[in-house]
């Protein structure tokens, strides 16, 4: 019986723990912190604040009322400046930066010292709001609890934004607010989990924010519905002109605000503390020379929208408002900037709404005090939904609905047509932090199919081939899946798992693949999503799947190919991924009578490398029977469209020409084209597909600075895409081609290395070449065969000397360019793949290094 209990807790352990319903159970806990976090500095900051007013009344307010601020905002930033700079500010723009996964503290120091120093600020009466500490506090506290119970990078951010929302949800007692405020503004998702972590935050920061501020569900007794609230169709002209003013003096504040932030960075030259203990004094005498109403920066707002004010007040605290939130928040005071802009639109909307008293005679300036507060936030913030909705949850009046959704809209398309940017996208640049809103990986997986992705060339075996044939085209490939083909149509899959179990079995390798293969496999169509495509990997446990048009074997595509897609994009590296621009347009080209059997393309740019390229090219074409075609590439840029740009092709043309004397000199057919394109790697592509092309000689610098990239950004592009063989020349300045170095490491690029070596060296008159494999475990006897049979197909084909050099060595590269240097190589071709000297090509160090350090010619031949 205790064994069956135990059983079935592990069961329910293991239900809880998964991924989706662990984040439920994370989001109530960081709903519960959050709502007692925003429900202590709450409560603290009403305790100061009134100790504050009440000691102003017994003593003079223009000694007590300065002094707090100036003591209370000195401890506030010496705390932050000690402790955690990070906690300066309102702290939703950081929220901002961390959820567009910017690098940036978030954690429980920083929590804790937002939370002391938010209540000093607040408390010495300073006119900031406390949403903004509570929603990096809550985020903080959501950072804290993912970094203690480790989670994915993903599953972190939808924490971070649940916490967020607590923190807006409990500051101003609006759950649906602060759902609205993370899919509007901060993360920008509304998928599942994340809209259900962020409720069930929000919903439970809201019920401890009332039951331990309010100490009640029900806002009945609170009298938040004014019956004096109301709404007519002449009224409307006069919101219009509310939203377009809010509009616009909105982006005044955004503006303001910066140029504080700059201010106190280029022109005071003092420490944290002083610049908070100085705005605490100024604050002080400011609100001291004021009616005793203003000491109170809660109870403002109230007065203005119960109506117990006048045209007058209204414009003071308007004013006076505006320039002490401005001044205060420049000098990194740690505090909210949403509350304040609450009391400026409730300012704004009573002064717009006295205006209509006196014109149509109707009261309702508390009416538009309410509807000027959400036409404010929507202006300074750019979120127009949450604005509407933070300000209904607030008064829960019905009548406020229709003129709330007229000012929030009109402020919102104001202020975006000045200024598309919030005031968190601003702070976060004025830092020096530029966020872009980047695909989801739904989206982007949506976007692409599987034709863009798909390798268009597949290494397949014969359903009539023997098992001992397909293991040897196992052991000669890295790949670890085959289509298998009968009459061009795809049969069936095979596997190493397959190859293994006949091993196991030990059964005859006389077996033909159809007896051991997985008949009828799973395939896509090119058109199907990538979405679709990860979808049927997963669900069928698949690596990889072949993309048919019908039963035709069109490619293939594995999960590496989609990740790779996904880190591309991450890495800002997505031209690959993006939306192709327009096609390229031939302005010139010309023919030759076609009688090759294949074709060479040859991208030329440099007039310096260009005979030299063109030289090989030849030699190439010449081996193998081709056909040359020369291709220049005149880019323009991407707001043009290619087919209508005029472009000068004299230079052009000079090249070309240039090209065609040397061919027909050696009697090989060539064709030649200019093409107009945005990027070069497009065009080449896009000649490659037109042409038929079967080998593409392009002109290599040996370096890039370019992040991410392992040639270049052009290189890399049409290696990665060209379905054809690519050989990549970097040049010396010698340009002498006697004597060469081949290093050896099996594999189809070495293989194609070897083939195209006879034709290149028949550059020189009596080539040199030395064939190196090497070794980088200590072998006492290592295997040679590999280089006796390179050796002996090289001796059969080239009219000069084969040596070869077996190299023990830790670092691949570091050997080749000792045997480089020893022999004194002309020409160094790289032909390597297959398992760590292919990682190592694909990283980029091989060719880096050896073209880097080496004075020779260095060729990569990759297929």
């Amino acid at each position: 019986m205790l064994v069956r209990g135990k059983i079935l807790w592990l069961r329910l352990w293991r239900q809880l723990l998964r991924p989706k319903r662990f984040a439920f159970l994370e989001a109530c806990l960081i709903g519960l912190v959050s709502g007692l976090a925003a429900v202590l500095l709450g409560q603290t900051v009403d305790w100061a604040g009134a100790w504050r007013v009440r000691v102003s009344y017994h003593w003079p307010a223009y000694l007590v009322l300065p002094g707090i601020g100036l003591v209370g905002g000195i401890l506030a930033g010496w705390l932050v400046e000690r402790f955690a700079p990070e906690a300066s500010g309102s702290g939703m723009s950081e929220v901002k930066a961390v959820l567009a996964r910017v690098p940036m503290p978030l954690n429980l120091r920083i929590a804790l010292v937002k939370l002391v120093s938010a209540t000093l600020v607040l408390g010495s009466g300073m006119p900031l709001g406390r949403e903004g500490p509570t929603v990096q506090i809550g985020a903080a506290l959501a950072n804290q609890l993912s970094n203690w119970v480790p989670t994915s990078p993903e599953h972190r951010r939808q924490l971070i934004a649940a916490g967020a929302g607590a923190g807006l949800a409990a500051a101003f007692n609006a759950p649906i607010a602060g759902v609205l405020f993370v899919v509007e503004e901060l993360l920008q998702d509304v998928s599942g989990i994340t809209l259900g972590t962020a409720i069930l935050a929000s919903f439970i920061a809201s019920v401890i924010s009332r039951l331990y501020g309010s100490h009640s569900l029900d806002l009945n007794h609170l009298n938040l519905v004014l019956p004096d609230t109301t709404f007519f169709a002449q009224e409307i002209p006069f919101y219009l002109i509310l939203g377009v003013l809010a509009g616009l003096l909105g982006i005044v504040f955004n503006q303001g605000v910066l140029a504080s932030l700059a201010i106190n960075r280029r022109v005071l030259n003092l420490s944290l503390p002083w610049r908070i203990g100085i705005v605490g004094l100024v604050t002080g005498v400011a609100i001291a020379l004021l009616p005793v109403t203003f000491r109170n920066n809660a109870g403002l707002r109230e007065i203005l929208l119960v109506g117990n004010a006048d045209w007058v007040f209204a414009a003071i605290a308007l004013l006076v408002q505006f320039t002490l939130i401005i001044v205060t928040y420049g000098s990194g005071a740690p505090g909210g900037l949403l509350v304040p802009t609450l009391v400026l639109g409730a300012a704004l909307g009573y002064l717009v709404g006295t205006a209509q008293e006196h014109l149509l005679g109707m009261s309702a300036a508390t009416t538009y005090a309410h509807v000027g507060m959400a036409a404010f936030f929507s202006a300074v913030s750019k979120v127009p939904i949450t604005a509407v909705i933070i300000v209904f949850e607030m008064t829960t009046d019905f009548n406020l609905v229709l003129p709330l959704m007229i000012v929030s809209v009109v402020a919102y398309l104001v202020a975006e047509k000045i200024d598309k940017r919030s005031l968190y996208d601003l702070l976060l640049e004025w830092k020096g932090i530029h966020i872009t809103k980047e695909p989801t990986t739904e989206g982007l997986l949506a976007q692409l199919t599987a034709a863009d992705v798909m390798q268009p060339r597949v290494e397949t075996l014969s359903s009539q081939m023997s098992v001992d044939e397909a293991v040897q085209a196992f052991s000669q490939s890295h790949h670890r899946n085959f289509p298998v083909l009968e009459n061009g149509k795809v049969v069936g899959i095979i596997t190493q798992k397959d190859l293994i179990d006949i091993a196991s079995q030990q059964l005859s390798g006389d077996r033909t693949v159809r007896e051991i293969m997985t008949p009828e496999p799973v395939t896509v169509s090119p058109t199907a999503t990538l979405a679709y495509v990860l979808h049927i990997l997963n669900r069928y446990h698949l690596s990889c799947l072949p993309v048919t048009e019908g039963r035709k074997l069109v490619g293939i595509i594995t999960r590496s190919d989609i990740i790779r897609t996904e880190a591309e994009r991450l890495s800002g590296n997505t031209e690959q991924i993006e939306p192709k621009s327009a096609p390229s347009y031939v302005v010139y080209q010309t023919h030759a009578p076609a009688t090759g059997k294949g074709r060479l393309l040859v991208p030329l740019s440099h007039p310096q490398t260009a005979e030299t390229l063109l030289q090989m090219a030849v030699a190439i074409a010449k081996d193998r029977n081709y056909e040359i075609e020369c291709l220049q590439v005149i880019i323009v840029p991407s707001s043009r469209v290619p087919s209508e740009t005029p472009v000068e092709t004299t230079k052009s043309h000079h090249l070309l020409q240039r090209a065609t004397l040397l061919a027909e000199k050696w009697r090989i057919p060539i064709h030649t084209q200019i093409r107009v394109a945005h990027n070069v790697a497009e065009a080449i592509l896009e000649t490659v597909k037109e042409r038929h092309i079967d080998l593409v000689l392009m002109g290599w610098k040996g370096t890039t600075s370019t992040p991410g990239r392992v040639f270049s950004r052009v290189v890399d592009t049409v290696i990665r895409q060209a379905p054809c063989d690519v050989v990549l020349a970097k040049f010396d300045d010698k340009r002498a081609f006697d004597r060469w170095l081949l290093p050896m490491a099996g594999g189809p690029n070495s293989r194609q290395a070897i083939k195209l070596l006879p034709a290149l060296t028949s550059l020189s008159t009596f080539p040199q070449i030395n064939v190196c494999q090497v070794f980088q475990s200590p072998e006492s006897l290592p295997d040679t065969t590999l280089l006796d049979k390179s050796v002996r197909f090289l001796q059969r084909r080239v009219k000069g000397k084969v040596t070869a050099t077996p190299v023990l060595a830790d670092s691949v590269p570091e050997a080749v360019l000792q045997c480089a240097e020893q022999e004194n190589s002309d020409v160094i071709v790289l032909g390597a793949s297959r398992e760590s000297l292919l990682q190592q090509v694909i990283q980029g160090n091989i060719p880096e290094n050896i073209s880097r350090k080496s004075n020779c010619t260095v060729i990569m031949v990759k297929t």
